[in-house]
Parts: structure tokens; C-alpha cells; sequence
């Protein structure tokens, strides 16, 4: 709750017993900080035992209440600083601020003063100089609806009609632009958001879009990607030397969450100098660009990176659960 230095009592040692009162908790605060800290990264180091999917529970809500006490002793540490009169030196302890990113576009606001001197009241006055402060800002997306119009045109000549061809389109008679398709992918796939929340945000918007719409999409894009995604795997499979890995993926399912497998196939020539690119002086070589290969599987068996792996006969370096086997 904010206090009001107004508020203050006027007795000093009402005033020193509110200040340690206000320490005291912060302390403690600070004290099981510090054990969240600690079980967070056990629980981090143990994600992947038997008992991951209760350990993730218990994590995320272990990660929430760290960030409210934090906040907590942030604000008892603004309190103790207004009541002893020494907010500037509570602004000292904060961590330098970061610089905001450069590639945002700036937008200036300029607040006009009175157009007067306020010492004498003249209107003869000339700019100096300026101050500016950056504030971060968010701007909500929005929506809008695009008209694809194609004009109709007749020759006066021959009676011919004459039309421009209907613009491709990612999905056949879709109805979703490419921009949107692309949110609902990096949402569902790089933000982890199902389709069913992301439904819930749009309605929220006043879009009304059905999961099994969304669906669609996703499939569609899947299948547009998919000469992509063969490219790419050719590419990293013809490296001499590729690394892989796994990691869980959390899969929705009815009344439960299952575990899914991502595997991971990654080509980077850049550390020892691999495959140069076609053409060019053998010393003036340039590796290939790096890449990565995902493919997912219900579960972990081996069977699922033989499959990926039958016709690659390179290097693998891995954390000893793909064949063959060849230690880097």
C-alpha cells in the first residue's frame, strides 16, 4: 500500500518503530528469496527425472510467488526510503538501466511550456536547448480487414475482358493474411500458446476465431512449409559433422498433459572449419550457413532418430542416445 509522508507520525520513536518494522520485513522477505532461489534451481537442475511434470507445477508456482515477494520488498524498500528521507539513496542501490533498443522508432512529444518568461512574464523567447526522457511504451495490436479489389475492363476495340490474376494466397481461399498466419504460428509453436487460448485473446478483441478454424491454418501452413522443411533437412544432413539433442515438449491432452520429445539436429561448420559452399579458392573458403533441423515424436524411443538419421553418414555429436555412436 503506498504511503503518504504526510501520514507520517510526527513522533520520532513511532516514526523509528514504523521504519524497523518496515526493515524487519523486508528482511525476512529478502531471507525467503533467497530459499526460493535456491529451490528453483534444484527444481530446474530435476526437471527432466521421473517426477518432471509435478516438479514443473511446483516450479511455475514457486516462480510466481518469488516475483510477488520481490515486488514486495521493492515496495518496503520505497517505504523505509520516503519515511527516513532518503530516496535518493534508494535510487542509487537500483541497478544501472539498460539504454532502450535503438531499432525502436521514436515518437516525440513535445510539452509545450507557457510561451512566457516565468521570471518577468516576456514573450521574448528564444530556445536554448532541450531535455528529453525516454518512457518504454506498448502499443496493443489491432486489426484491420484488407480488400484485395481487382478492376474489370472491357476493350472498346474487341469487347475483350481484361482482369489482373487473383494475388496468391498462403492457404486456397483463405481468408487469414499472411501476417496473422504467421502470429498464430510463433504463438503456438515459439510462445507455446495453445490454440484454445489464443482463441479466448482474439474474442477478447472482438475477433471471433474457432480453434478448429485455427487448426486449419496450421495444418495448411504445414503443408505450405513443407518443400521448406525438406530443404532445410537436406541441407543439415549433408554436413560432415552435425550435433543433436532432445528436450520435452508439454502436449495438451484430455484431462491430463503428456510429454512429447523435440529433436534437434543442428549444422554449424563455423567452430571447426567444415564443408566450404560451392565454388571459390579452397583457402578462401566459407563454411555453410548454420541450420536446424526439429522433429517431434510422442515419446522417446530410439527408433524415432534412426528414422530421422538413416541416410546421414557424417559425425554425430550427442548426449549418448543417438547411434551410431561416434565420440567428438
Amino acid at each position: 500500500m503506498a504511503l503518504d509522508p504526510a501520514d507520517l507520525p510526527d513522533d520520532i520513536v513511532a516514526l523509528k518503530a514504523m521504519v524497523l518494522a518496515a526493515r524487519t520485513l523486508a528482511d525476512d522477505a529478502q531471507s525467503e528469496i533467497q530459499n526460493l532461489k535456491l529451490t528453483i534451481a534444484k527444481l530446474q537442475r530435476d526437471r527432466f527425472g521421473a517426477s518432471s511434470e509435478r516438479g514443473g507445477k511446483l516450479l511455475d508456482q514457486l516462480e510466481l510467488q518469488l516475483a510477488e515477494l520481490e515486488a514486495s520488498v521493492a515496495a518496503d524498500n520505497v517505504q523505509v526510503a520516503i519515511a527516513t528521507g532518503r530516496m535518493d539513496e534508494e535510487e542509487k542501490r537500483r541497478p544501472a538501466r539498460r539504454p532502450l533498443p535503438d531499432h525502436l522508432p521514436r515518437e516525440r512529444l513535445v510539452h509545450a511550456d507557457s510561451g512566457t518568461c516565468h521570471s518577468c512574464g516576456g514573450d521574448r523567447l528564444r530556445k536554448l536547448g532541450e531535455d528529453i526522457t525516454e518512457t518504454l511504451e506498448y502499443v496493443p495490436a489491432s486489426w484491420k480487414v484488407i480488400q484485395h479489389v481487382r478492376e474489370k475492363f472491357t476493350c472498346r476495340t474487341c469487347e475483350t475482358i481484361t482482369q489482373a490474376p487473383a494475388p496468391n494466397h498462403p492457404i486456397a481461399r483463405g481468408r487469414a493474411g499472411p501476417q496473422l498466419l504467421a502470429h498464430v504460428l510463433f504463438s503456438k509453436y515459439r510462445a507455446h500458446l495453445p490454440l484454445n487460448r489464443q482463441s479466448a485473446i482474439y474474442a477478447s478483441e472482438g475477433i471471433e476465431l474457432d480453434v478448429s478454424t485455427m487448426a486449419d491454418w496450421v495444418g495448411a501452413c504445414a503443408a505450405t512449409l513443407q518443400p521448406l522443411v525438406e530443404t532445410i533437412e537436406k541441407h543439415v544432413l549433408s554436413a560432415e559433422r552435425i550435433h543433436a539433442d532432445d528436450t520435452t515438449v508439454p502436449v495438451l491432452a484430455k484431462g491430463k498433459c503428456r510429454t512429447g520429445r523435440l529433436w534437434t539436429y543442428v549444422r554449424d561448420d563455423k567452430p571447426f572449419g567444415g564443408s566450404a559452399v560451392a565454388g571459390g579458392h579452397p583457402e578462401r573458403r566459407q563454411c555453410a550457413a548454420p541450420a536446424t533441423l526439429f522433429h517431434y515424436s510422442p515419446d522417446r524411443g530410439a527408433q524415432h532418430p534412426e528414422r530421422h538419421l538413416a541416410a546421414y553418414t557424417g559425425l554425430i555429436a550427442h548426449s549418448g542416445t543417438i547411434r551410431p555412436v561416434i565420440p567428438i
